[in-house]
């Protein structure tokens, strides 16, 4: 990421998955006390991460299948096309009636995800006061 309008398009797309999880925790809260609702989250960073690092290796094997059953590299997974994912909790169980909702975890959450989305308007407001000055300077 070397460029102003990747890291802004970054910054977009987390402020995007920041708003997603503030909806999802919302739903969780609101969905507290129905038997056998099970939680949900967001899952983004480990995927975007996998892209970072897929575009990061440099090797000049490569393995070409020449059946079906063969094993295959992956290619390189633009960044671009990753997209945040609902997940459910299925495992665990915290109450009687089937329900994994704790209210105040998910209360402790939003007020995470929150603070991180000021943090991010944060650094996209100096991504763009950097450009401010040196458009200034010219």
């Amino acid at each position: 990421m070397n460029n102003f309008f990747d890291s802004v398009d970054l910054l977009h797309r987390a402020l995007d998955v920041q708003n997603l999880r503030y909806q999802v925790s919302a739903n969780n809260i609101a969905m507290s006390e129905v038997p056998n609702y099970k939680k949900q989250y967001v899952n983004f960073e480990s995927e975007l991460k996998r892209a970072f690092d897929s575009q990061n290796i440099q090797s000049d094997f490569h393995m070409n299948a020449t059946l079906p059953g063969h094993f295959t590299s992956e290619p390189a997974r633009d960044w671009h096309d990753v997209e945040p994912r609902r997940v459910t909790d299925w495992a665990t169980t915290a109450n009687a009636n089937g329900n994994n909702v704790d209210a105040e975890q998910e209360a402790i959450t939003i007020a995470q995800i929150q603070m991180q989305y000021q943090l991010l308007t944060r650094l996209e407001n100096f991504q763009f006061s950097q450009v401010d000055i040196a458009m200034k300077k010219i």
